[in-house]
């Protein structure tokens, strides 16, 4: 495809831009190869080794009844999915940070969009060579940690373990999707910042209230709730019931959406891990019926994907409009 270049689409930001895949190409390439020099991709490759260790030199020396079990590759995949959780997208976050906003607050991404590239390249090429930073340093962390942890649990389930890494790859993508987005939309790295801790305390903290403040608004009779039959069996073996009330299933959606939840979910799909310590699972007694879809596991890859896609979209199409 042809590419708008040159310092008048720099400055004006009015016209617009094709993309150019050899160009997403070269602003990616350099991308990696500036984390490489600086020691940012070696740096996380020796995190995601030591923390898939140190987590699997606990479980051998703590959990001699988990290896009784033989489930110690299910006890690593819980443990490291609930850590790197909380990780990812911190390193996410960080890693897009800069991107964008870094090259307008010193004024470097005019001289780059002097050169054959488009605005949607640069974007591109940023989100690509940021999210190659932190998929291929989990790849190196998880590789070279496999034949350590083979030999500390004694029991090694590769379906289990390529399913975490594949699917904290893909986990990474989607924060750094969102981190590149914000970083395109704002005009100093301060603000940027501000932004990537907004979007941190909205998903580990916001996000995490929310199902509470739809169970207080059920309460007070603001918003309906679903009622539900639970059978069970009782002390003297008789099988009793017991009633109650959760939220509705627009709201159960919404703490699907999450992309933490969704990556716990996904996991419990490609793995053997159970999903009631892991994602959103809900039991089936909350629906008279067959469950929503949009509310099964599966649907997890759908969101996690749309996490993905959505925020970089609106990069796209806002980014070739602002003035730099």
């Amino acid at each position: 495809m042809s590419t708008e270049t040159g310092t008048g689409t720099a400055s004006s930001g009015s016209g617009s831009s094709s993309i150019n895949l050899a160009s997403v190409r070269a602003i990616a390439k350099k991308d990696f190869q500036d984390a490489v020099r600086s020691w940012t991709f070696w740096g996380l490759s020796v995190f995601f080794f030591l923390l898939l260790v140190a987590v699997t030199g606990v479980i051998s020396y703590f959990g001699e009844d988990i290896a009784a079990e033989g489930a110690t590759t299910e006890a690593l995949i819980l443990f490291v999915s609930q850590i790197t959780r909380l990780v990812i997208p911190l390193i996410a976050l960080v890693l897009g940070w800069k991107a964008i906003a870094g090259e307008r607050e010193t004024g470097s991404i005019k001289i780059l969009l002097s050169l054959p590239h488009s605005r949607k390249d640069v974007l591109l090429g940023k989100l690509v060579g940021r999210s190659a930073v932190l998929s291929v340093s989990l790849l190196v962390g998880f590789v070279l940690a496999a034949a350590v942890v083979a030999v500390l649990l004694g029991g090694f389930d590769i379906v289990d373990y390529g399913s975490l890494l594949l699917m904290a790859i893909i986990y990474g993508v989607a924060y750094t999707s969102i981190a590149v987005t914000l970083s395109s939309i704002t005009r100093s790295t301060t603000i940027a910042g501000a932004a990537m801790f907004g979007v941190f305390l909205m998903f580990y903290i916001v996000w995490n209230a929310i199902q509470t403040a739809f169970q207080l608004l059920i309460s007070r009779g603001t918003i309906e709730g679903v009622s539900y039959t639970r059978e069970f069996t009782g002390p003297d073996g008789a099988v009793q019931q017991m009633t109650g009330e959760r939220v509705p299933d627009w709201a159960l959606f919404i703490d699907m959406i999450d992309p933490g939840n969704a990556f716990g979910n996904a996991i419990t799909v490609l793995s053997s891990t159970g999903g009631s310590e892991l994602g959103t699972s809900y039991p089936e007694f909350y629906f008279a019926g067959d469950v929503p879809f949009y509310l099964q596991n599966w649907f997890s890859f759908i969101i996690l994907l749309l996490w993905i896609v959505v925020p970089i979209g609106i990069a796209l199409w806002r980014f070739d409009r602002v003035d730099l």
